[in-house]
This record gives C-alpha cells, sequence and structure tokens, in this order.
C-alpha cells in the first residue's frame, strides 16, 4: 500500500518538500526557493522573488488568465515550520515517512506545506488537462508566519509590488478538522498582548509598606482572571461556540523584584489577550484603562502586538467569491463549518488591505496535530485534497 504512495508524482513532490528543513528561528529558505522555482518550470508557471526583508524571500508563482484586467486570485501559503522535540517523534520530523497505513509524517504536513503543494498539484491537473481560466493566479509562499509575519506578508502588503498583483481574493490556511465537516475561516480575532507595569514603595519585606507593587499587580491579575473566567463560563454555557467566538484571556509571564526579602520597586504581568470580533477596541482599551487607575497610583500598561480590528470576509451574496467557492463545494457534496480562526494567521494582513480571504485546509478525518510531536497528513486525504482544489480554483478564478 506504502509503495503506491511512494510512486505517486504528487505524494514525491509533497514529501520533498517536506524533507526541507525550514524550521524556525533558522529557516533553510534557499532549500525551499530552488525547490519552488524547480516546480514552476516544471508546471510551467512563471516566478518572482520579493524581498521585502533581506534573506527573507517571498516567492510568487503566477499563471496568467485570459482576462488580464481582472482582479486576480491570491493562494497564499508559508514556508516556515514551528522547531521539533525530535526525541518525542515516532520518526525524524523531517523524513517525510510514509507508514502502512499512508500516514505521512512530517513537521508541515499539516501547517501548512500540504497546502502550498495541494495549489501546484491542482494547477498541474487544470494546465494538463487544456483549461484556461479567466483570472490571474498568483500563488505565494511566503516566510516568517509562525513568528508572526512582521517580516513577511504583514510587511508585503504593503509594497508596491503587491499592489500590482491587483488581488481580488485570496485563500490562506485553514485547519484539520477530525470529523466530516471542512472547517473554514473567514476572520480572526485581534491579538492583544500587554505588560501592565505596577510600581510600588519598595523596601524591607519584613515590613508592611503601603502602596507596594504586589498589591496593585493583585488587582490587575484578579480584573484580567475574572474576565477569562467569564468568558469560559459563555464558550462552555453553548455547545455551539469555538473558542474563536469569544475574547481568550492568559497571562503569561511575570517579572520584576531583586530578591526574596527586597520588596520590589515594580512588578509586571503580561497578559495575552484575543479579542472576540464582536469586541469593540476601544471600550476594551478603556476598560484596561480604568482598571490601572483603580489598581493604584502610577500604573500603566504598554502593548507587545495590538492588531486593529480587521473587518471578517463576507460570506454572502456581496461577495461573488465566496458564492463561486461555496457552489463548487456544495458540488462536491463537502459540508463546510464557518468559523473564526482562533489564532494568527496571515489572512489577517491580507483582509486588513480590504480584500477578501477565506482559511482553508481541506483535511477531515484528520487530527488537529499541527505544532505537535508526530504531526501527519493521510496521502488519501492530501490527494482528495488536490481534487478539491482542483474544482475550487476553477470556480473562483472564474468569477
Amino acid at each position: 500500500m506504502t509503495t503506491n504512495y511512494e510512486n505517486n508524482p504528487a505524494v514525491a513532490n509533497f514529501v520533498e518538500y517536506l524533507k526541507i528543513p525550514s524550521v524556525q528561528p533558522n529557516v533553510d529558505y534557499a532549500g525551499c526557493v530552488a525547490f519552488l522555482q524547480k516546480q514552476a518550470k516544471e508546471i510551467g508557471l512563471s516566478v518572482k522573488i520579493y524581498e521585502v526583508v533581506k534573506n527573507k524571500p517571498i516567492v510568487v508563482l503566477t499563471w496568467l488568465g485570459q482576462d488580464k484586467s481582472l482582479p486576480s486570485i491570491l493562494l497564499n501559503s508559508h514556508m516556515d515550520v514551528v522547531p521539533v522535540f525530535e526525541n518525542s517523534w515516532t520518526y525524524p520530523p523531517f523524513s517525510g515517512h510514509i507508514d502502512d497505513e499512508g500516514k505521512i509524517f512530517a513537521r508541515g504536513s499539516q501547517d501548512m506545506k500540504c497546502v502550498g503543494i495541494q495549489y501546484l498539484e491542482a494547477i498541474r491537473k487544470l494546465k494538463e488537462s487544456g483549461v484556461n481560466l479567466k483570472r490571474t493566479l498568483h500563488i505565494s509562499f511566503v516566510p516568517d508566519e509562525e513568528i508572526g509575519g512582521h517580516d513577511g506578508m504583514e510587511k508585503f502588503v504593503l509594497t508596491e509590488d503587491f499592489k500590482k498583483l491587483n488581488v481580488g481574493f485570496a485563500l490562506d490556511e485553514g485547519m484539520a478538522n477530525p470529523t466530516e465537516e471542512f472547517i473554514i475561516f473567514n476572520g480572526e480575532r485581534s491579538i492583544w498582548q500587554m505588560h501592565i507595569h505596577c510600581p510600588g514603595q519598595p523596601g524591607h519585606g519584613s515590613l508592611l509598606l503601603p502602596n507596594t507593587a504586589g498589591e496593585k499587580l493583585r488587582y490587575i491579575i484578579d480584573q484580567f482572571m475574572d474576565l477569562r473566567k467569564q468568558q469560559k463560563k459563555i464558550l462552555d454555557s453553548d455547545s455551539k461556540l469555538t473558542i474563536g467566538d469569544v475574547t481568550s484571556v492568559n497571562m503569561t509571564q511575570i517579572y520584576g523584584g531583586v530578591q526574596s526579602n527586597v520588596i520590589p520597586e515594580k512588578l509586571t504581568a503580561v497578559f495575552d489577550v484575543r479579542l472576540a470580533v464582536t469586541v469593540d477596541h476601544t471600550q476594551f482599551e478603556n476598560m484596561v484603562k480604568k482598571w490601572c487607575k483603580e489598581a493604584g497610583e502610577g500604573v500603566t500598561y504598554e502593548f507587545e502586538q495590538k492588531n486593529p480590528n480587521v473587518e471578517c470576509t463576507k460570506l454572502d451574496a456581496t461577495n461573488p467569491y465566496w458564492i463561486a467557492f461555496k457552489t463548487a463545494t456544495d458540488e462536491m457534496k463537502l459540508k463546510l463549518d464557518c468559523r473564526i480562526f482562533p489564532g494568527g494567521t496571515d489572512s489577517r494582513y491580507i483582509r486588513r488591505v480590504g480584500i477578501p480571504a477565506i482559511g482553508f485546509s481541506p483535511m477531515n478525518h484528520t487530527p488537529v496535530l499541527l505544532h505537535d510531536h508526530d504531526e501527519f497528513l493521510k496521502a488519501d486525504i492530501y490527494l482528495r485534497g488536490i481534487d478539491i482544489y482542483v474544482k475550487i480554483i476553477s470556480a473562483v478564478a472564474n468569477v
């Protein structure tokens, strides 16, 4: 059974890409670029490499459409993958090992080298069958998504080079799903990472001084944790809700102080907050300001990351690309589950410049293993995903 898969050219290309250790923080982008240039040549696509930030290439493969004046379709994926704890893997994480059940094991098999190759294999099929699409397709392979995309898509969307691509609609990554449904994402929560600084009266650890950093810190932690509890209660109260529908709050760091018997002059707590798409950003920040004031004298906050409010992509008749996408998936009898993405992907930067984007990875009946040990994707699911993209790409590129 395994041999069949290993002899399948689409699987072989996937495995070759998985073997490139494009792992953060020392990513082998050169290996990815060489591989993609070779793919483009085989398929008959033009290639352009942009470097908005030195040594962080953005590779764009292009298939020109019949009507070059129409807005184009962007098929986006990222080349980088997260680090691995090799001892916890059954097979080496960059081996692309295929077991007897046809599971392809490798870091990036779900997140998201599969999607990048599925785009290319779908285009290969379309070209081989003599199809011509109305709109131009750009297939982008971007760097650094796994560390926030700041030197990748976030900067790229603001360049003249990106504007010249004239993108009207984009597809990007989604997530695996263990059940029959395919999950699609039309929006993302806003990431707010905040450092709350609590200054106070320093002194000897044996005293009960007024106005200490610890008292202020406790007040701040209580407010954030009460909000967390309230949001968790909302999530638990309705089985239809997913984590993307509520605001998540987590305290991720506390720092300050010099030694155990000295009351510190400052303590800081760090919170990772993901604001639900329904939250008013100004109101939320005003609430944090109020908490700082109530906590005591001199308490301030600063942002490590503060995503702006970005409108969700409309999933209705006002979005012709969505209608085309949905029609194609209906014809294939795919069950869709529409959600707000729980984490952050490059889609948020694409939507930020006003381009509708849908996050979609065609992986149903698959456990969610992104960033996990023994990440794998079954070869039959991967191959079916190519056929799904054949239909979807044809539909959206002929809008």
